[in-house]
């Protein structure tokens, strides 16, 4: 949702009677095409011990390049009437009664462009959606979850969901994600977009902040 929210930002602050933006909010795979093919300026996505190779050798085959942004750890996001949404951390043992949402990739090596850490996890129930309303509207009926870096917008987000910090007892792999914004290599972006890259460090900052104030929160207006 940062990148939701400092799309946001940077509209508010244009100062024109008119303005013609896109943001999509699609596919791992597409948002590489996308900035390969120069039809988005920026892309947002992450990097782990797992699809980091995939995705760097993709990146390089395409001629783009990956700016970190920021390591994070997994949290488990759900709605605040779940069973588990007081709890102080939650691990997979905890989680097996419960469906994990995913967003669909739709192709045979989909698991290393899920935009959801330990997506090879051999997980009892799941349900693939493709887009977030859906999502959120399942975590309220089915108690579903996903896992995410727990950077929350509570001003987008609204207050009738949280995020826990995950357990990784029952884990093989590293759970941290790097997450990080994709460009053209030697292209020069417009000013817009490098407004954006802007209001992204601005966001994240503040974020840092926050969280070494409050080290039991996750979440920032």
């Amino acid at each position: 949702s940062f990148a939701v929210k400092s799309f946001v930002n940077l509209a508010a602050k244009c100062n024109t009677a008119e303005y013609d933006f896109a943001i999509r909010e699609t596919k791992t795979r597409e948002v590489i095409e996308d900035v390969a093919t120069t039809k988005s300026e920026v892309g947002i996505l992450y990097l782990s011990s797992f699809n980091r190779t995939m995705i760097t050798k993709l990146l390089r085959t395409n001629g783009l390049i990956f700016y970190p942004l920021i390591e994070c750890e997994t949290f488990v996001y759900l709605w605040k009437g779940h069973p588990l949404a007081q709890s102080p951390s939650i691990c997979f043992e905890q989680l097996k009664d419960y469906p994990c949402l995913s967003f669909e990739q739709g192709d045979n090596s989909s698991f290393y462009f899920a935009e959801e850490i330990l997506s090879t996890y051999d997980y009892s129930r799941t349900v693939k959606v493709n887009d977030r309303a859906t999502m959120l509207n399942l975590m309220v009926g089915l108690c579903g979850y996903t896992l995410c870096s727990g950077i929350i917008c509570e001003e987008l987000n609204g207050t009738d969901y949280v995020a826990v910090p995950f357990d990784t007892q029952g884990t093989n792999g590293d759970s941290r994600m790097e997450i990080g914004y994709i460009v053209k290599q030697n292209t020069i972006l417009s000013k817009m977009a490098q407004l954006y890259i802007n209001e992204i460090h601005y966001y994240l900052a503040k974020y840092r902040e926050q969280e070494g104030n409050h080290d039991s929160t996750n979440e920032i207006k």
